[in-house]
Formats: C-alpha cells, structure tokens, sequence
C-alpha cells in the first residue's frame, strides 16, 4: 500500500478489506476508506509507517512495537473513541482496521474556521477526555493527543484516534538519530524532556489542543521550527490564554509544567462537561455578558459544596427534559406524577404578558414545549430512564451516567415559577431542588427542539 491514491485501490488486505479510496495519511500511516467484504461494512484501514531513518534492528523492533500497542489499543471500546476492529499484517507491515467515521479532524476545522468558542471546545474536550479516561483506566496511555487525531463527525460528535500508535511506531520523544517523530507542538513538558509519557501527559496534550482550539494560535507559539517547539515544549512556555472565557480557569490548571498538579483525566471530563452546558449560548441569551457566565466559571473550577454544588450539577444534568403532550392550561397545576413519589411537581401560574404564554393565542408547537418541561418535571427524580428519553443531542452530550448519578442525588424538584414561553422555541422554567435536607431555587431557559414529533429539551442556559 502506499501514498499514491488511485494506483491501488484494488487491493485486498489480508484476504478481506478492499481498499477503495485515499482518505488521509501522515507521519505515521496512511488511512484509506476500505470495504471489509466478509461483514460487509465500510471500515477505515490504516497503515503504520516504519520510520525510514531507522536501522534494519531499530525498524524489527517497531514492527513488533506496532503489533503489540494496536492489539492494547484494539481492547478499548468508548463512544468517543475510534474503534479498532482488527490488527492485520500486510507483508509484515502492521495494518489497523478500524472503524470508519464520516468526519473532519479538528485541525481541519480549525484550519478553516480558525479558532472555536469556548462551549464548543468544551464540548469537543469532554467528548475526548471521558474516552481517554477509559483508555487510562484500562492502562493505555495515547502519547498522541492533537488536533489531528479528534475526529468531529456531522452530528456533533468527537472521537479521539490514533491511540498508542506514536508509541508504536517510535518512542515518541527524539530517536536515536536525533529526528522527531511528529510535531512537538502540543506535547507535554516532560515527553518533550525525553521523559516516559504517562496519563498526565496525555492531559496536558489534550489542555494544548483545547488551547490552539479556542485561542486560534499554538500553544508554544506559531513556527515551524520543530527543534524551537521542542525546547518551548520542555520549558512549558505557554502565553496566558486570552479569548478562552469559562475555560480560562481549567487550561491554567491542565498546562501545569508538574505533572502532579494537573487533574486527572476523568476530573477533567467531568469538569469540562460542565462548562461545555453552562457556557453553551441560547437563543434566550440576549443581554449582554451575563453574570451568569462568570458564575459558571466559578462553580466549574470550584470544589463545590451545599447549594453551589447543587447549581453546578444542576445545568450539567438537568437537561434531560422534554416529550410531548396535550396543550397545558396555563393556569391550572401540572398534572401529578404517574405514581406516589417523593418527588413534588407543581405549576404556577404565569401571568406574563408573552403572547405565546396566552391560551388565547398560542399554538398547539409552543404548547407542547412548555407541557413537555412539565412532563419532565413531573417524572424527576423517580424515573430517569424516562427522563433521559426527553433530551435533545446537546444535552445527551453529557452522557447518561453522569446524569443519573446527578439525579440520585436529589431528593425532590418542584416547580415554582412558570414554565412559559419567552420566545418561539424557549421555555423558561423555576425551579426549587431539594437535596440533604437544603434547598435551592433556580430560573433557567431552555432551548426546545422537536423530533419525531415531540419536543425535546436540547440546552439549558443554567441558573439565570
């Protein structure tokens, strides 16, 4: 297999992928879209490139380095990961087959569009951070984390590749014959020393990534100088972030030059989840700057307790509101739950003077919206299968574990203002969340949007 598109696309690997076009390539492979013909389905086959500077020993080695690393990497399975379904040898060369993913990278997004708002690259951050978290979990450590190994597919989604393969292919850090493997530019201080990488450099790496992500700019400055990254690179020389806004706080604290002071990789999923919901902007964000926006930022990178970390939680999973149902009367409670719980749901009624908060003129679309916060409301905390049901791709972003274990913290949420209608997919919505024993009262406006006919929570704006 080689570079040259077109010349070989005939070719079938190991007696069942048939490579059908050129899709990328780079320092360590190249990617072709290929046809796995005993199962029939579209994979991405990729071949690892033995570095040519390497002596016929140094080379073996690799070979056998690939092998093994590919078969580890093959062993992860997580939604934000790119699945490796088989390790196949194409005249003693390693070949990853793996799964194919109609996508760009971000380094060609960013190319285009230059540099992402901050919810954004929280988004795609927590996507890639909670798959690297198993992948630290299970003992496997990336060494590659960059722009060009996320994949962002056309719903919404991120997925890291490439795991383990730097590794496999070359040590990562300066080889024999003093040549990098790669660029430097988002590598750790202490990988960029020659140090073993380990998870806390693969938090670092991904911090550099969400850098030049939301700032528009490398991490340790704009050139093409590999051997000037490099030292950049060992010294943790990075310029303070300047259009970074909620993520501000977390790149500080990823960027450490001590391994030990950064987070964990999980904290970080965790922490950059958060963000990527109370940063995301709605159509009901219309005053300017809000205090809401330094108030996310001061939960998100804040051990929280009591009734702060309750707010924090609060946006993060609370989105898992939406259905549909028959048109509220706005003046009447909300129908009680299904069954006896300690969960209480009320609606009060709201005298606003929105036209589409009158029955007099509302249409059956934005009645729907607000009866679905309602529905919602009236399922919470007892059912969060069902729960989980009514929220739009945005707010699934979070994943559904994390959102059960917000709600088994809560003992009860009631309704106390609203919901209504405040413009034509937007309901906002008051709320009073008991929990310990404490209580806090929150407003938030959520973005509703309809799918197979019901109308699904898909952002919350948080506590307003």
């Amino acid at each position: 297999m080689t570079e040259t598109d077109g010349q070989d696309n005939a070719r079938v690997i190991a007696g069942r992928y048939r490579l059908r076009r050129h899709i990328g390539g780079g320092a360590m492979g190249v990617v072709w879209e290929a046809t796995d013909e005993l199962l029939d389905r579209t994979v991405a086959v990729k071949q690892l490139l033995i570095p040519p500077q390497l002596t016929p020993a140094e080379a073996e080695q690799a070979r056998k380095r690939s092998f093994r690393e590919a078969r580890l990497a093959a062993r992860l399975q997580h939604p934000h990961a790119i699945t490796v379904f088989d390790v196949a040898d194409d005249d003693g060369k390693p070949v990853l087959v793996m799964e194919y993913l109609p996508s760009h990278s971000l380094a060609e997004v960013l190319a285009e569009r230059g540099s992402l708002p901050p919810a954004e690259v929280a988004r795609i951050g927590a996507h890639a951070a909670s798959a690297l978290a198993a992948a630290h979990a299970a003992g496997i450590v990336h060494r590659d984390v960059k722009p060009g190994n996320i994949l962002l597919g056309a719903d919404g989604i991120a997925k890291i590749t490439d795991f383990g393969i730097s590794k496999a292919a070359d040590d990562g850090t300066l080889t024999g014959s003093g040549r990098f493997a790669g660029t430097p530019a988002f590598l750790a201080p202490e990988t960029a020393r020659g140090e073993q990488p380990g998870p806390e450099s693969d938090v670092y790496s991904l911090g550099a990534t969400l850098y030049a992500a939301v700032e528009g700019r490398m991490p340790y400055g704009d050139t093409d100088n590999q051997m000037a990254l490099l030292y950049a690179a060992a010294a943790g020389r990075v310029a303070p972030p300047e259009h970074a806004g909620p993520l501000t706080g977390v790149l500080d604290r990823i960027l450490q030059v001590d391994p030990a002071a950064r987070p964990t990789m999980a904290e970080l999923a965790s922490e950059l989840g958060k963000l990527a919901l109370l940063a995301a902007p709605t159509k009901a964000d219309t005053a300017p700057p809000k205090k809401t926006s330094r108030r996310r930022f001061a939960f998100a990178g804040a051990v929280l307790a009591g009734v702060a970390a309750l707010a924090v939680a609060l946006v993060i999973l609370l989105p898992d509101w939406a259905g549909s149902g028959a048109a509220p009367n706005p003046t009447s409670s909300a129908a009680p739950p299904p069954s006896p719980t300690t969960t209480t749901v009320t609606e009060t009624a709201s005298h606003s003077s929105t036209p589409s908060a009158n029955p007099s003129s509302a249409t059956s679309s934005p009645a729907s919206a607000v009866q679905a916060v309602s529905d919602y409301y009236a399922l919470m905390p007892r059912d969060t299968d069902a729960g989980w049901e009514r929220l739009g791709p945005v707010l699934r972003a979070q994943g559904k574990a994390a959102y059960v274990r917000f709600w088994s913290g809560i003992t009860s949420v009631t309704i106390v203002g609203g919901p209504r209608l405040v413009d034509a997919d937007t309901v906002e919505v008051t709320l009073d969340f008991a929990f310990d024993g404490k209580h806090s009262r929150e407003r938030h406006h959520l973005d509703m949007i309809e799918s197979d006919g019901k109308m699904l929570i898909n952002r919350d704006s948080g506590p307003l």
